[in-house]
């Protein structure tokens, strides 16, 4: 697939290059997201109830985790324009299969499938900054993640208006489009990456395993980002169900809609980032974990309310994502020669945790009532409380 022509690593990155990383990671990551607001359109589709219906994004986000884990370290040892493009490939038609998924036991299949080919995404933001020219690293690496970030919050706002008009296999559909759009553009603009290693792969996990023993603020930064994602999934993973239930009565376009009130929240959050340069990181995780349980703490108590949600997902997505920005900062400082294999312990700890929310706040929603969820989201914000305390004692 890759042409033998291509160049290897280019003297810059170009503005039209990162457009093109950010757009595919954007797409990518989304690949994950699309299911939330359509839960309850899939529920009746299959007939299947509340605790079951939970089990689609719970598979999606543990094929994700597993992939991060295993796929991810790859990328220091083969052509990573190689990987990115079969990465590519595998991801449509993965969601190809889902939007033709004739029962639910295929679309938990394909949700597996879509799960382990998303993290494409984790492929292309290491592509750009290994492109990038020095002086310019942070600002192009930043913009690309800017699309992952867009692609996670906006995916929603897609998927819950395109399901209302044309139903959810048009979502599915719409998105294999979409990836198989940009893979002849990957194909004609992405040069050769030479392999930093030539280690194996068992040895290159091994590695892993030893970077976490090694680092304690490895394991508390995976603990506590692990923790704050089970309450950010819960969330998510059960607000179509809780929109579409008695005491708010709404549909999947306002359940996509919700993730413009996550994205006005997140996209403040690089702001942690100068907080963290400041103050140090420490202090940002501390204070972004605080604000995710006390908003989770205020839904628990206080009387339905549409405001009351959307007020919610603004301020736990900035605490989580604020808390996120600087975990990253305190991984990427502990040793610079193993980054890759340190984001993918770290990512790997915050998509189990979103798989466990995913799974959590469903059974929870089923047997409890929506509030639970956020008495879930609650207890788990305060285990990273506790978590990022231990942390500035150590």
């Amino acid at each position: 697939m890759p042409s033998p022509a291509a160049p290897a690593h280019p003297a810059h990155l170009s503005p039209a290059l990162t457009l093109l990383l950010a757009t595919a990671t954007g797409l990518a990551v989304a690949s994950i997201y699309y299911v939330q607001p359509l839960l309850g359109l899939l529920s009746a589709q299959f007939g299947v109830g509340s605790a079951s219906i939970g089990l689609l994004p719970t598979l999606t986000q543990l094929g994700y985790a597993a992939a991060i884990l295993l796929l991810s370290p790859l990328g220091d040892r083969f052509d990573r324009r190689r990987i990115i493009l079969w990465k590519a490939a595998a991801l449509v038609a993965a969601l190809a299969f889902a939007a033709w998924a004739p029962g639910f036991g295929a679309l938990c299949v394909a949700s597996v499938a879509i799960g382990l080919m998303a993290t494409l995404a984790q492929d292309l933001v290491p592509a750009a900054a290994t492109l990038a020219p020095e002086a310019e690293r942070g600002k192009r690496v930043g913009q690309v993640m800017t699309g992952l970030l867009l692609g996670i919050l906006l995916s929603r706002v897609a998927a819950g208006s395109l399901a209302a008009v044309a139903g959810w296999r048009a979502v599915y559909g719409s998105a294999a489009v979409a990836v198989a759009a940009l893979m002849p553009l990957l194909w004609w603009r992405l040069p050769r990456f030479v392999p930093a290693t030539q280690a194996g792969y068992g040895e290159l996990l091994a590695s892993m395993g030893r970077l976490w023993l090694q680092h304690a603020p490895l394991r508390r930064a995976a603990m506590a980002q692990g923790l704050l994602s089970v309450a950010f999934s819960a969330f998510w993973s059960t607000l179509a169900l809780v929109l579409a239930g008695p005491d708010f009565g709404q549909g999947s376009a306002v359940a996509g809609a919700f993730g413009l009130a996550g994205a006005a929240g997140a996209l403040a959050a690089p702001l942690a980032g100068g907080m963290a340069d400041r103050r140090g990181p420490q202090a940002v995780i501390r204070v972004a974990a605080l604000l995710v349980f006390l908003s989770f703490a205020v839904q628990a108590v206080a009387p339905a309310s549409l405001w009351l949600l959307v007020a919610v997902a603004v301020v736990f997505d900035l605490g989580v994502q604020a808390a996120l920005v600087s975990h990253q900062s305190v991984v990427y400082s502990l040793d610079p020669a193993s980054r890759s294999r340190l984001n993918a312990v770290l990512v790997s700890g915050m998509f189990v945790g979103m798989a466990s929310g995913a799974a959590l706040g469903s059974s929870l929603l089923a047997a409890f009532g929506w509030r639970a969820v956020p008495v879930l989201g609650a207890v788990a914000a305060l285990g990273a409380v506790v978590v990022s305390r231990h942390g500035r004692r150590a």
